[in-house]
């Protein structure tokens, strides 16, 4: 149904059909997609764009992902639907809403208290289970909620991953899916917890904005830092 004029529908049914042809297959990350309106999660001036498979930008210096890299990174996460997830970077609360429809619990957290307020303003307009909020330096995790089946970080990382997140990951198969790498460029990087013993797999490269926080970068190595 058009709203203000725009059929979001037919331009989210398009978009379904260009992240299928990017390799996302999985039916469960598909729908939850299709369930998830995307222009109630960017800024009103940038809705005509929402359908569009570009990153967006949400204030603060954050973007919203492109929607084939949100499926892409979903489906890497190999969701069954009964894992415990942390979400680093809430950002607008989009890639939230995709992965709460997939998970048993979930909790998300931002460290910039103004987007963290409309993220929640923007998932209350769907109809999700609860989700946990937490507004800190998601380099640290949340450790009140751990162990982690997944984590999921939306930031790009320096070369050494927050010991945090991998103490905080469960070693029963646990996965932590982030972007890692330099200031200039990620490669998409999916490790897996057994015991003690930890295996990475990379994904191939990426941009993203910096994981800033006491294990990722600091403030003053990232100013002016801000990429779309």
């Amino acid at each position: 149904m058009p709203v203000d004029g725009i059929d979001y529908q037919a331009q989210l049914e398009a978009l379904l059909e260009q992240i299928r042809a990017k390799g996302v297959r999985d039916a469960r990350v598909l729908e939850a997609i299709r369930q998830t309106p995307r222009h109630l999660f960017v800024p009103e001036s940038h809705r005509h764009y929402a359908y569009i498979d570009h990153a967006l930008p949400i204030g603060e210096g954050q973007t919203i992902s492109q929607p084939s890299l949100v499926a892409q990174m979903t489906q890497l996460l190999e969701l069954q639907g009964d894992e415990n997830v942390l979400e680093i970077g809430t950002g607008s609360g989009y890639q939230t809403a995709i992965l709460r429809r997939l998970c048993t619990r979930l909790t998300t957290i931002e460290r910039f208290p103004r987007l963290a307020l409309q993220a929640y303003r923007n998932l209350q307009q769907l109809d999700l289970p609860p989700i946990t909020f937490v507004i800190g330096d998601g380099t640290c995790g949340f450790p009140p909620y751990a162990p982690y089946d997944r984590i999921l970080v939306t930031a790009g990382a320096p070369p050494k991953v927050p010991q945090p997140l991998l103490d905080q990951l469960s070693p029963n198969g646990g996965k932590l899916l982030l972007p890692v790498g330099s200031r200039q460029y990620q490669v998409l990087t999916r490790i897996t917890k057994h015991g003690q013993r930890i295996r990475s797999k990379t994904f191939g490269e990426c941009v993203f904005v910096p994981l800033v926080g006491k294990y990722g970068w600091k403030p003053d190595e990232v100013d002016g830092w801000h990429t779309l």
